[in-house]
């Protein structure tokens, strides 16, 4: 009888212990996070920044308790080849993707694995449409409005045409501009061109376009782009608006390399705000700039990193927006100096 009450208490004990093993192997499963980052292509200035910024957020958390891992892919500009990349990452063990597509209408495939694997994925910068974020409860969105971005762009300018009659070169009460394109059909482009132009007409700025290039959101082939628009129109060109800080820098990059005095520079305008970028206009190179929140993304993507990979009950929002801020001169300081703040 005694014998039987030892055995009785004995596989009581040796299951209370495996019930209280397991839980503590679960509580440290849901700790274990494999991010995977699948962004459009490693050329580009401001993902690269933001990347970093959410690396450092990550690594911020795991004084939280969290066993966090991060592999990051970059495409090159190939859907194709980013579409393999997440079954490669999903293959490797990520329980949360954070993708920025190469062809926002073409998130399909992506989103098609991530499903069959119960991966959440969080899209950011380059915004799928409505339909396929509305396909399954565990898609995210983190970016920022595009047009708000042309908007602040065409204030920034409208502000200093309006303050410095110089500006108007040859006096004929136009102002002659280019427009420097990020992609071409890419709807943030787009909004972003038209706002800005559109916020230049409405504050009563008359414009005349002379040209326009596609520079593919980069420095090199901005400038490339640049010098033959330089070639035909030389000082015409009285403001350039580019839809990145990159393609803007490349612009100013073709007037130096064609040994243009600064007097002879039209006003140059980007978008982003990043470290060169910001560098650029507190050296008066650039007039101005709007500011692209990457450590406000930075945080919302790790936050719903987190909760996503850790199975949380708590419903996020689907989409997360961050506001741009205009940059200028007076407080381009403050932006380069900007901690990795956190978001609620």
């Amino acid at each position: 009888m005694v014998k039987k009450i030892w055995m009785s208490g004995a596989i009581i004990f040796i299951g209370v212990w495996f019930l209280c093993s397991c839980e503590r192997q679960n509580t440290t499963l849901t700790n274990k996070i494999h991010v995977g980052v699948a962004y459009y292509n490693q050329s580009d200035t401001f993902l690269n920044e933001m990347v970093a910024c959410f690396r450092e957020k990550l690594d911020s958390l795991k004084d939280k308790g969290y066993d966090i891992t991060m592999t990051i892919r970059s495409a090159s500009g190939s859907q194709r080849t980013q579409d393999d990349q997440v079954k490669e990452l999903i293959d490797a063990g990520c329980n949360v993707l954070c993708v920025n597509l190469v062809d926002r209408t073409d998130p399909s495939e992506i989103i098609d694995i991530a499903k069959e694997n119960d991966v959440p994925v969080i899209f950011f910068n380059r915004e799928p449409v409505e339909e396929d974020i509305m396909q399954w409860d565990k898609l995210y969105y983190v970016g920022a409005d595009a047009r708000q971005s042309g908007v602040m762009q065409g204030e920034l300018a409208v502000a200093i045409i309006k303050t410095n009659n110089m500006i108007d070169r040859n006096k004929d009460g136009k102002i002659q501009y280019v427009v420097l394109e990020g992609e071409q059909g890419h709807q943030d482009a787009i909004i972003r061109t038209e706002s800005a132009v559109d916020t230049l007409k409405n504050n009563g700025v008359e414009l005349e376009k002379i040209s326009y290039g596609i520079a593919n959101w980069s420095r090199a082939q901005a400038q490339n782009r640049m010098v033959q628009i330089i070639s035909k129109y030389q000082n015409k060109i009285e403001l350039v608006l580019a839809n990145n800080d990159d393609m803007a820098l490349g612009a100013i990059d073709a007037y130096k390399k064609l040994n243009f005095t600064e007097t002879d520079f039209p006003v140059f305008f980007g978008i982003d705000g990043t470290d060169a970028g910001l560098a650029a206009v507190l050296d008066k190179t650039l007039s101005g700039t709007v500011y692209n929140d990457k450590e406000g993304q930075a945080a919302a993507m790790a936050k719903l990193a987190i909760r996503a990979a850790s199975k949380d009950e708590t419903k996020d929002d689907k989409y997360v927006y961050l506001p741009y801020s205009k940059v200028t001169v007076d407080n381009a300081s403050d932006f380069l100096d900007k901690p990795n703040t956190s978001y609620n």
